[in-house]
């Protein structure tokens, strides 16, 4: 069952999904946890590997959801899908 804030994570990504694909990434999102508010992604391409994902990550992309999606408390990049 697809949550509310699953589909809003879903949707935030897809707008922050093209800057991160111009800098050859991408974004993979992995899980929401509803209980905590921590979205799980992994990031993929040349964020996967670039020295500044970890800020990336934290600056721009958990900013981004936390300003858009109530609820969410973190953003965390797991190696690993979870699924």
């Amino acid at each position: 069952m697809v949550t509310e804030m699953r589909e809003q994570v879903e949707a935030t990504i897809e707008v922050i999904r093209p800057a991160l694909q111009a800098d050859g990434g991408d974004i993979v999102l992995q899980d929401v946890d509803e209980s905590t508010g921590v979205v799980s992604v992994t990031l993929v391409g040349a964020c996967g590997t670039c020295p500044a994902s970890s800020q990336t990550l934290k600056a721009g992309i958990e900013r981004i959801m936390r300003d858009r999606v109530d609820g969410v408390t973190e953003v965390i990049n797991v190696a690993e899908p979870l699924m």
